[in-house]
């Protein structure tokens, strides 16, 4: 009789990413691009979450490297967009920067972060604060329907460096308000608020000078923040965070989580 050894079955992560084909790269400056991949059918998200992304190992690595990516796309969609910063040498971005349609993406399986819905109590009006690429899952919020249906007024702002940097922005909403088959929710309720730091634009300056000064609330014809009314998510650089944080404090706001709703959230997984 013959005996023929089978091999060890091969165990399989149940939490390492998945392979995604890119579909498309669009590239806005020297900095700053998007790209968009497939969906597995299984992937779930909030609207304002983040997940793992990273690129296959090269020749002589072990393992991959990742890095915390916010969806930029709505929960709704069927494919996964995200917006990204090139960093200079960066072991991730550098490499992420040259992809081209038809390459690898690798993609987390445990969507998480703090910019969601159920971190916020009930409230009228809604400010989404964002520098850079902290936009990002403010692209995905101000697309939800529930995002309406819980506030009566959604004001995003995007703050700069470069006029240049604010078109993605620009693109989002516009094209979001011009969709006729969902645009509808966001008419008279979505504000974008744009401003450059250095550059000439129609409004200069940094969104904490501009609370600060009340020029903000004076823009948008609305009144300064009121905890019993406004609600903040904010997403953005370290220096930027943490001031905000102290302004909402100093306006009598309280900090949320997901396990302890409050007045406004910060997504700390990109501040350090």
């Amino acid at each position: 009789m013959t005996v023929t050894a089978t091999a060890p079955a091969t165990k399989v992560n149940p939490n390492a990413p998945t392979e995604e084909t890119v579909l498309s790269v669009h590239h806005y400056t020297d900095r700053l691009f998007k790209f968009r991949i497939t969906r597995p059918a299984s992937f779930r998200f909030r609207s304002g979450e983040f997940i793992m992304i990273g690129l296959p190992p090269e020749e002589g690595e072990r393992k991959p490297i990742l890095r915390a990516y916010s969806v930029a796309s709505p929960n709704w969609d069927d494919t996964l967009e995200f917006y990204s910063i090139k960093v200079p040498n960066g072991p991730l971005t550098s490499r992420l920067e040259k992809i081209q349609e038809g390459d690898t993406v690798l993609l987390g399986k445990k969507p998480v972060g703090t910019l969601v819905h159920d971190a916020l109590l009930p409230g009228k009006r809604l400010y989404c604060f964002s520098t850079g690429t902290g936009f990002a899952p403010f692209a995905s919020i101000l697309r939800d329907p529930e995002t309406y249906e819980k506030f009566e007024e959604v004001i995003i702002t995007h703050t700069c460096r470069e006029v240049a940097e604010l078109a993605y922005s620009k693109e989002i909403v516009d094209s979001f308000l011009n969709d006729p088959d969902i645009g509808e929710i966001g008419q008279g309720k979505l504000r974008l608020y744009q401003t450059c730091t250095r550059e000439p634009f129609e409004r200069e300056g940094r969104i904490t000078d501009l609370i600060r000064s009340g020029k903000l609330f004076e823009d948008l014809g609305v009144p300064r923040l009121d905890p019993a009314h406004d609600r903040a998510m904010i997403c953005g650089s370290i220096d930027m965070t943490k001031e905000l944080k102290g302004l909402m404090e100093e306006h009598g706001l309280k900090e949320g989580a997901n396990s302890e709703p409050a007045d406004f959230v910060i997504e700390r997984a990109f501040v350090g």
